[in-house]
């Protein structure tokens, strides 16, 4: 299992759309991940499990990742939020 810390920089957090694409994201990958924040950890492939978290902008939260592809799908996550900031102007 691999980790690292991402800050979410969307303007409106992760509200629906941007939760969207990031679940889509997440599915590219075959690893399991994980979105952590507080005390809570979720599926980044669940939209719902997204949602739950109620991240609002300039949260920093975890990403997790475990598996065969869990590398690539931890530097993917992690640029893919790391430019959250633009999601909202796509």
């Amino acid at each position: 299992m691999v980790s690292a810390n991402v800050m979410i920089r969307s303007p409106k957090g992760l509200h629906m759309r941007p939760a969207g694409n990031l679940a889509e994201h997440a599915l590219l990958y075959k690893s399991n991940i994980f979105l952590e924040y507080g005390d809570k950890q979720v599926s980044a492939k669940s939209l719902l499990g997204i949602l739950s978290l109620c991240i609002r902008q300039d949260t920093e939260i975890r990403v997790a990742c475990d598996g065969e592809d869990e590398q690539e799908a931890l530097s993917g996550m992690v640029d893919y939020i790391s430019h959250s900031d633009e999601w909202e102007q796509a």
